[in-house]
């Protein structure tokens, strides 16, 4: 008999964030996989490990590249290809030996999250299930209080890695936004917004949920490249109820 599949999101940073399902679910786990870049701890984790069922084999999944090449790069692609297929094979052999394996995703697996590429390549010969968890930018808005959207409002959640000109298009569609992928782009995403008349509304957040978050108008904010766990919100409610 095969085993069981789960991607388990365990919320933005705030351990209080991980669901009561997320939780049953590590504690039947016999494998618990997550990523991480090598020679770095894995943010997710350190996130759930509380809930590790005693005896359980924890599984690093190491990525053989974070930003060091450009995404478009077919270096890049490559690696990254290669890792998830490797990835794959190994819970795969802890599937087909009857185990149930969980792997940890940052946030809601099936949202900008690595699981999704091992759910892609082994749900359609293993039993496989997806927990729901919190999202980064849900994490985010919350914490600084921020209301996001309302009513009719389109909100658009925008990748910092497209163009600028792309960047400035879709930011004058939308009523709401949030911007993921801050990291190097952050000057690219400040002109983009501006040029969309939307900059005066943009706030910048930095590890929402989590022990020092930092959230101020991105007008406020250096030109030096965000760390990893930064958002960029604009918030739409213009007009209130």
């Amino acid at each position: 008999m095969s085993g069981r599949l789960i991607g388990v999101g365990v919320g933005p940073g705030d351990p209080d964030l991980i669901t009561l399902k997320a939780v049953r679910a590590l504690a039947g786990a016999d494998v618990v996989a997550y990523f991480a870049k090598a020679g770095n701890g894995s943010h997710a984790r350190a996130i759930a490990a509380a809930h590790f069922p005693p005896g359980a084999e924890e599984m690093p999944l190491l990525y053989p590249v974070t930003t060091e090449l450009p995404r478009h790069d077919p270096a890049y692609r490559d690696a990254l290809c290669g890792f998830y297929e490797e990835a794959s094979v190994r819970i795969a052999e802890r599937l087909a030996a009857g185990r149930t394996v969980a792997v940890l995703s940052e946030g809601d697996p099936l949202f900008y999250g690595s699981y999704m590429h091992l759910h892609v390549r082994l749900s359609g010969r293993f039993p496989a299930e997806v927990i729901a968890g919190v999202t980064g930018m849900s994490g985010c808005w919350s914490t600084v209080g921020m209301p996001i959207a309302q009513g009719d409002d389109v909100l658009m959640v925008l990748p910092g890695t497209l163009s600028e000109a792309e960047l400035a298009r879709r930011l004058a569609e939308a009523d709401a936004a949030v911007i993921m992928k801050v990291g190097r782009n952050l000057p690219k995403i400040r002109r983009a917004l501006a040029a969309a008349g939307r900059l005066p509304r943009a706030y910048y957040v930095e590890r929402g949920t989590m022990v020092g978050c930092t959230a101020i108008p991105l007008s406020a904010r250096d030109e030096a490249p965000a760390p990893y766990f930064a958002i960029v919100l604009v918030p739409g409610w213009e007009r209130t109820a």
